[in-house]
């Protein structure tokens, strides 16, 4: 198989030789933006061009020419109609809460307001509605806690108002059953000491009120275990002592150490 002809920076074939160079037919003789945008500086063939199916250049051109961009929101190119969405005015944008292309519809649910944001909690792309749930107001947010799709619901555990956080604990999913844990005031934990999932009853343990990680001293699991023992009550961590695992040992024996051993002020504070 013969070689790959070398190419030139704007990849075109190196002529054998002997052949005449021709360079390639400048596409701006023929372009209705050749007289003002383009005189103006405004575009560029090759980096800032709207008529051509190249994302980053479309990106440019609407950026520097966004009255253009609400003419192209019906454009019959999914990426230029996309990429329109992100530079036409928020008032327009609506027209396209139902477009056929999801990446469209993604771009949609970045700009619009909480009204017609609210629209798109049952749209059927995930990506989209992770987009919703980042966005809607935390009060509205309630109404995608029982999104089929665990990355949504991960999404609203992480931006639904504590009081209305205890009803996700019961989450099907143990990363959103974290991110619960992780976020429920000291007092609502106690009853994450029940979880299935040894992560999640560690990380409610470790912010448990003291009296509630007590609960959790006898944990089949040593990392429960030992979050536990960090937050229990002193009086109740000698039932680990004997502990089979050295590092809940070890902390059991810190703790009880500093409750045991007096204090002295420094003697500059005397």
């Amino acid at each position: 198989m013969p070689a790959a002809p070398k190419r030139l920076s704007h990849d075109h074939p190196v002529p054998p030789p002997g052949d005449e160079y021709r360079p390639p037919e400048n596409p701006c003789t023929r372009c209705e933006l050749r007289a003002d945008t383009l005189a103006d500086g405004r575009c560029a063939p090759g980096d800032a061009c709207l008529f051509v199916d190249n994302g980053r250049q479309i990106d440019r051109f609407l950026r520097r020419n966004r009255e253009w961009a609400e003419r192209c929101l019906h454009d019959a190119f999914w990426e230029r109609r996309a990429i329109a969405v992100k530079w036409a005015p928020v008032e327009a944008v609506g027209a396209l809460m139902d477009d056929p292309d999801e990446v469209v519809r993604l771009t949609v649910a970045t700009r619009v307001g909480p009204e017609l944001l609210a629209r798109l909690t049952r749209d059927p792309d995930r990506e989209v509605r992770i987009a919703v749930a980042s966005r809607l107001p935390p009060p509205a947010l309630e109404r995608m806690a029982r999104d089929p799709d665990y990355a949504v619901r991960l999404q609203v555990a992480r931006r639904l108002p504590h009081g209305r956080l205890p009803r996700m604990a019961d989450d099907p999913d143990r990363e959103v059953r974290k991110e619960v844990a992780r976020r429920l005031p000291a007092f609502a934990l106690g009853r994450m000491a029940r979880d299935e999932d040894a992560e999640v009853r560690g990380i409610a343990a470790a912010r448990m009120l003291p009296e509630d990680a007590a609960r959790l001293l006898a944990d089949p699991e040593w990392t429960v275990r030992l979050a536990a023992a960090g937050q229990a009550p002193p009086e109740a961590l000698a039932v680990l002592l004997d502990d089979p695992e050295p590092d809940v040992r070890e902390l059991v024996r810190e703790r009880l150490a500093q409750v045991t051993s007096p204090t002295h002020p420094p003697e500059n504070s005397r």
